[in-house]
């Protein structure tokens, strides 16, 4: 219960305080002149001035509150190295049971497992949510329990209190950790050329200038094995090899005691971007669909596109010499045998021998094709002829053998059972109904598949129709009829011909999302998608292996056809790696190098000037005994720890529960008290 006393004018302040002025002079006239009563007229003016202030004797009825401790353990990756866990949970134990015992203290103990985005290790954050509802008068402090590496330490002014930080620091002095710090990371390549990643090798609590054992991977496939000096900068030239993600790790060997191996790695995303691709269009005899592909390849602003049409065949005679058989000059010699190699893909649309091109040349193409390059043949009845390009040195390379027959009459193409697996043709729109929802061809090549040869898609009588074949390091496509240009103009409704050329196209160019055999690794929320894409009929389990290194096996379920997928726990940051004997697939989750990976030796050093800054201290537990200091509640100081104890300031904090007012002037109390003054100056003077 407290006493005080509470004024309530009952004149405004600047009346009030004309009134004062004019009181003063008035009792200092007769105090200078030794006028009698001079006293009793100033103590009656003083009391009239009293009045008007209005004074209220107060009386508050008060609660005291406790104060409030906070406890932080840091539940980030890098505390479970070492014996730093066990130390985190006995301080833990011991804090609660020492705090527990000051009276008029709350504690409150929250743990922090780290970032969601993985940018480190936040326990001030953690703290401030704790800590959200508390007055700042009524914080006694606040103990960190953590190896040091802490990642959101703010500024003293902008703690949101004025109280000791205590820091109790898990681990132990001369930690030895190898870790790989990249210094150079390019974000994009040019598929097919190289670029250059700079790193250095970074030893803790080791001799210096070690030599170190370093092996660069792309993709999960070794790049280069190479022994550098530790604390130097070093750069290695890395090959773009497809478009999209290029995954680049970095590995350093083991270092002999060190606390963890997880930082040995390093990894980067290079995003690998083609060039214009480089596409040599030949048109054979004219027709309705020729149009299709320069139209198909023209969208494309990506496609930087080679087209040569033959108007008239050389056995049409009229005089013309043949060199000039051609709007412009064809330079068959240059594009078929100097430079036949800068193309990522030909097409032959309904071409036939005709003399234009030498045999010599289709020997330059297999070369081509079988040195990783792409053909593809859009055949038409000319396929089924004596002047068939089937009948050339491209016969050694084309998956499908013509029989000399070509089928007329209406008929729907529709997908084979190796299509319905196929990334060319799987989930082609309008394929889900039987017949498939698209519109009639008319003409059909008959022709027999090589063993070299996948049907994907059939015509009539379930004969081929689309044939994909590998040859060497390149591929071939073939597609068995002329009228697909039918899907194209809206014939019947039309057909998906932009999903398939498209995709057709980018298979042959060997685009990564459009391999048969492919391990896929996605990351959906906090689940990891294993997905087998595959032309079998069954998949095998997949090893599953996190940043910390423990395997696990996947069992897969089929999806759709040519898919088996299944899903585990992403429960880790950083690179994920799947393999099921044959495929390797990598994903990272969350930051591809962890904040939390990347120093993890425990410091002093980070949480030291917050801790001097607030009056607390900084202490390791292995210096402790791996126990809690002793807890101690502090009034007032400056200082609030010591080498073997910690302090909290304690406040008296209370809340006003109830407030008592008396006035000292009014009603008849008020007016006997002035009445009394006034008589008293009157009978002074009177005398």
């Amino acid at each position: 219960m407290n006493f005080g006393i509470a004024f309530e004018p009952l004149v405004s302040m600047p009346v009030l305080i004309g009134a004062g002025v004019v009181a003063l002079l008035v009792a200092l006239l007769p105090l200078v002149t030794r006028t009698r009563g001079a006293v009793a007229r100033a103590l009656a003016l003083a009391l009239g001035l009293l009045a008007l202030a209005n004074p209220s004797l107060t009386r508050e009825d008060r609660e005291p509150l406790p104060m409030v401790a906070a406890v932080v353990l840091d539940r980030s990756a890098s505390q479970r190295f070492g014996d730093r866990t066990p130390a985190t949970d006995a301080a833990r134990a011991a804090l609660v049971e020492r705090i527990g015992r000051i009276p008029g203290l709350e504690l409150r103990v929250v743990e922090s497992a780290g970032d969601n985005e993985g940018d480190g290790t936040r326990l001030f954050s953690a703290l401030g949510a704790a800590l959200a509802d508390v007055p700042p008068d009524r914080v006694a402090g606040a103990v960190l329990v953590t190896d040091g590496r802490v990642h959101d330490v703010p500024a003293p002014s902008l703690l949101g209190f004025k109280a000791p930080v205590h820091a109790l620091i898990t681990g132990r002095d001369g930690e030895r950790d190898r870790r790989v710090v990249l210094t150079a990371t390019p974000r994009f390549g040019i598929v097919g050329q190289r670029q250059t990643v700079g790193y250095r090798i970074e030893d803790e609590g080791a001799p210096p200038r070690a030599p170190v054992e370093v092996t660069v991977r792309r993709d999960g496939e070794v790049v280069t094995r190479a022994t550098v000096i530790a604390g130097t900068p070093t750069e290695v030239p890395v090959e773009i090899t497809h478009a999209g993600p290029n995954i680049v790790e970095i590995e350093a060997s083991p270092l002999d005691g060190e606390l963890t191996p997880l930082n040995n790695r390093a990894a980067l995303t290079i995003e690998g971007v083609r060039e214009k691709l480089r596409v040599l269009l030949v048109s054979g005899e004219p027709h309705s669909g020729e149009r299709t592909w320069r139209n198909l390849l023209k969208s494309d602003a990506n496609v930087d596109l080679i087209h040569f049409t033959i108007l008239r065949p050389p056995e049409k005679q009229d005089g013309t010499p043949i060199n000039e058989l051609s709007l412009i000059a064809f330079p068959t010699r240059e594009l078929f045998q100097q430079r036949i190699k800068d193309f990522n893909l030909i097409i032959f649309d309904r071409y036939a021998q005709q003399g234009v091109l030498p045999l010599i040349y289709f020997d330059n193409i297999v070369r081509y094709v079988r040195e990783g390059g792409a053909l593809l043949v859009a055949a038409g009845a000319e396929y089924a002829g004596t002047s068939s390009i089937y009948r050339s040195p491209l016969e050694a390379i084309l998956p499908a053998q013509p029989t000399g027959n070509v089928a007329e009459g209406g008929y729907r193409a529709k997908l084979t059972e190796q299509g319905k697996r196929h990334p060319v043709t799987r989930a082609l729109p309008g394929s889900e109904s039987d017949p498939p929802q698209w519109s009639t061809w008319f003409r059909a090549v008959n022709a027999n598949v090589d063993s070299n040869g996948t049907a994907i898609l059939s015509g009539p009588n379930d004969a081929p129709l689309l044939v994909l074949g590998r040859e060497g390091d390149g591929r071939v496509a073939l597609l068995l009829s002329d009228h697909i240009w039918l899907w194209a103009r809206g014939f019947q409704g039309g057909g998906p011909h932009l999903d398939l050329l498209r995709k057709l196209s980018h298979w042959l160019m060997k685009q990564p999302e459009l391999e048969e055999e492919r391990l896929v690794l996605q990351v959906q929320g906090r689940e990891l998608v294993v997905e087998r894409r595959t032309m079998q009929d069954s998949a095998r389990p997949v090893t599953v292996t996190p940043p910390s290194g423990t395997a696990r096996t996947v069992e897969l379920q089929s999806a759709e056809p040519g898919i088996f997928r299944a899903g585990t726990e992403a429960n880790e940051f950083g690179l994920w790696r799947a393999t099921d004997g044959e495929l390797t697939a990598l994903v990272n989750v969350g930051p591809i190098n962890p904040r939390e990976y990347a120093e993890v030796t425990s410091t002093k050093d980070v949480l030291a000037p917050l801790a001097a800054a607030t009056g607390g201290g900084v202490l390791r537990l292995a210096d402790l005994g791996q126990s809690a200091p002793r807890i101690v509640g502090v009034r007032s100081g400056e200082r609030f720890a010591g080498p073997d104890w910690i302090g909290l300031h304690l406040r008296d904090a209370s809340v006003v529960r109830g407030l008592s007012l008396f006035p000292l002037f009014a009603g008849l109390t008020g007016l006997l008290i002035l009445l009394a003054a006034v008589a008293a100056a009157w009978a002074r003077e009177g005398r």
